[in-house]
């Protein structure tokens, strides 16, 4: 089941519902109805049209920097095998050995319960 957005133009208010791809929704009515919610006084008949919003992913951030502020760890690999951490943050190391532990980024700090 998918998320839609949809507006009406006689009352200006926007309605998310989740329903099936093949599910047609037309009316305020309709809309409505998939909601759970009570028309008002709005005439069930008005057309309502499916609209976008943000497209799924566009909230991703952007860099590095923002990546490493909500607390993710990006590992880039280099020309030579190595990994190089872009996202490190005090004591952690700039390049992964793997032969050396305490070159692994530290996620036990950055991991909550």
């Amino acid at each position: 089941m998918a998320r839609y957005d949809y507006y009406c133009d006689a009352n200006g208010q926007t309605i998310e519902v989740v329903h099936s791809i093949s599910a047609l929704v037309n009316s305020w009515g309709d809309l409505c109805q998939l909601a759970s919610r009570d028309i008002g006084e709005t005439d069930e008949s008005s057309p309502v049209r499916k609209i976008i919003t943000t497209a799924p992913m566009a909230n991703t951030p952007a860099g590095n920097s923002e990546l490493k502020n909500l607390g993710f760890t990006k590992l880039e690999k280099r020309y030579d095998g190595t990994y190089e951490n872009v996202t490190r943050t005090g004591t952690e190391k700039r390049f992964l050995d793997p032969k050396d532990p305490s070159s692994m980024p530290h996620l036990h700090k950055k991991i909550s319960d």
